[in-house]
């Protein structure tokens, strides 16, 4: 069967159409905002909980730890960033491991319940949208879900650290397109893995792929700081997480070595691109196959 993918373009449809398009695109936005404030505090738990207790550990149990440096290895990493503490570290790196598993716990994990034998999507696709454009809002929706994860941990990554980070915005367009495009990423990364893994398979996906691109994402360290492994440092470029994780650096802690800003804003693109094309030929095949 034919996986071909048809978006709809709205500038040559007729108005009515154009009409009906927008208000099932919107019902099926406000359907999903209105789950969401249902579960709130289900979200801001899943959003606070790990960078709370990474924080708490790492960036204040440890500097008041007895020892010395030699029982803070925080001191000693930070220490190769510029006499940057771990918290200016941290806190771009936190927003974009934020960012990334909202954008996948949006649409992943509900895709997986939806194509199980109960066969939910089908309520979904029977509105008057495109296949396509029922998985385009659920990757816009769960942009907007990344962007208010990044937004609540952004006060944890910044007050909870015993030295206070040294944040300091100097391009705010740049911070916005890296911050929409890494949303949109992150929404597009979860159709992805949510279309091309069996729902009884969903769980093993993490620990098998996202906990291995988090850690090689670039979020505990900058891209720069990996010149001593020449070959790991050109390997995790094919790592979308890394962009993420150096757009914010580039944004929030400029200070600090990171890639070259117009290098991230291409890469986002192109891998925003990529899987939006994956996700969507994958969502259109679990559909109508």
């Amino acid at each position: 069967m034919s996986t071909a993918i048809t978006v709809p373009n709205l500038a040559v449809a007729a108005p009515s159409q154009r009409e009906s398009y927008t208000r099932a695109f919107t019902g099926l936005f406000l359907r999903d905002l209105y789950v969401l404030r249902r579960e709130l505090g289900t979200f801001l738990i899943r959003v606070v909980m790990n960078p709370l207790l990474f924080l708490f550990v790492f960036t204040y149990i440890m500097p008041h730890m007895s020892g010395g440096a030699a029982m803070n290895p925080t001191a000693q990493m930070a220490g190769g960033g510029g006499g940057a503490n771990f918290g200016t570290v941290l806190i771009p790196g936190l927003m974009a491991v934020a960012i990334m598993f909202s954008g996948i716990a949006a649409v992943a994990l509900p895709l997986a319940q939806e194509f199980g034998v109960t066969r939910e999507i089908d309520d979904r696709v029977m509105c008057p949208l495109p296949v396509a454009a029922v998985g385009i809002e659920k990757i816009v929706f769960s942009a907007i879900q990344s962007i208010i994860a990044a937004a609540i941990v952004f006060p944890i990554a910044y007050y909870v650290p015993s030295a206070r980070p040294a944040v300091h915005v100097t391009n705010v367009a740049f911070f916005s397109a890296v911050l929409v495009l890494a949303s949109l990423l992150a929404g597009a990364l979860g159709l992805f893995i949510g279309t091309a893994v069996q729902p009884k398979q969903i769980g093993l996906i993490f620990g098998v792929v996202v906990m291995p691109i988090t850690f090689l994402g670039c979020v505990y360290y900058p891209w720069a700081a990996l010149g001593g492994i020449r070959w790991l440092q050109y390997a995790v470029c094919l790592n979308p997480i890394v962009y993420m994780s150096e757009g914010l650096r580039a944004s929030l802690t400029p200070a600090l070595g990171h890639m070259n800003e117009p290098v991230i804003l291409l890469m986002l693109c192109f891998f925003l691109a990529l899987l939006t094309w994956a996700g969507l030929r994958g969502f259109h095949r679990r559909v109508v196959g």
